[in-house]
C-alpha cells in the first residue's frame, strides 16, 4: 500500500507544466523562451540568493526572504524566462522607441532584468507563463508566479535569460504560497 503518493511523479508534472510553456504560442514563430527545473541544491541556491538580495536591497524587499521560504518548501520550482535573440520589426513604438533599429542602438542595461528587449518578447514569456499556469491547474498543483525566484536565479547565474520567472509548484493540503506574511 502506498500512502500519500501524490507527490512521486512530481518531476513528470513539472516537465508537462514546462511543456506548456514551450509550446505556448511566439510571435512570429520565433522561440526565445528559456526554461528550467531547478533541482534540490539549486533551489538552495536560489533561497540563499535570495535573502542575500534581500539584505543588500533594503526593507522594501523584504519580501524575498518570505519568498525563500516558500521556495525552500516547495516540491518543485520552475523557471520560466526569455533571452532575446533581437526585434520583430515591426516598429510598434511599445519599447519607447518609434523604430526597432532606435532600440537596438540603446546601450544593454543588466540589472534585475536585462534590457531594454523587444516589447513583443514580454508578450511571448506572458503567454508562455500563463500556459505553464494553466496546466498546473489543470494537473491540480499549487502555483505562484515569482518574480523574486526568477530576478534571483538569475542574479545567482543560473539562468542565462533576459527575464525569468520563478513558478514554484505544491501538491498539499493548502496551497503555501498565498496567505503568506
Amino acid at each position: 500500500m502506498l500512502f500519500n503518493h501524490e507527490k512521486h511523479d512530481i518531476e513528470t508534472m513539472a516537465a508537462l507544466i514546462l511543456t506548456a510553456a514551450r509550446t505556448a504560442p511566439k510571435t512570429k514563430g520565433i522561440d526565445d523562451i528559456v526554461t528550467a527545473f531547478a533541482e534540490a541544491e539549486d533551489r538552495e541556491k536560489i533561497a540563499a540568493k535570495m535573502e542575500e538580495l534581500a539584505d543588500l536591497k533594503g526593507e522594501k524587499f523584504a519580501f524575498l526572504k518570505r519568498d525563500a521560504g516558500n521556495v525552500r518548501q516547495a516540491d518543485a520550482l520552475l523557471l520560466i524566462g526569455v533571452k532575446s535573440s533581437g526585434v520583430e520589426g515591426l516598429n510598434c513604438g511599445a519599447c519607447g522607441h518609434a523604430e526597432c533599429n532606435e532600440m537596438l542602438k540603446q546601450n544593454k542595461l543588466y540589472h534585475d532584468y536585462d534590457g531594454p528587449i523587444c516589447a513583443f518578447k514580454h508578450i511571448d514569456l506572458g503567454i508562455a507563463l500563463g500556459a505553464a499556469a494553466a496546466k498546473a491547474k489543470d494537473l491540480c498543483i499549487d502555483s505562484r508566479m515569482m518574480y523574486s525566484a526568477g530576478m534571483a536565479t538569475k542574479q545567482a547565474g543560473l539562468i542565462d535569460a533576459d527575464v525569468a520567472i520563478g513558478m514554484p509548484l505544491s501538491i498539499s493540503g493548502k496551497n503555501p504560497f498565498f496567505d503568506r506574511k
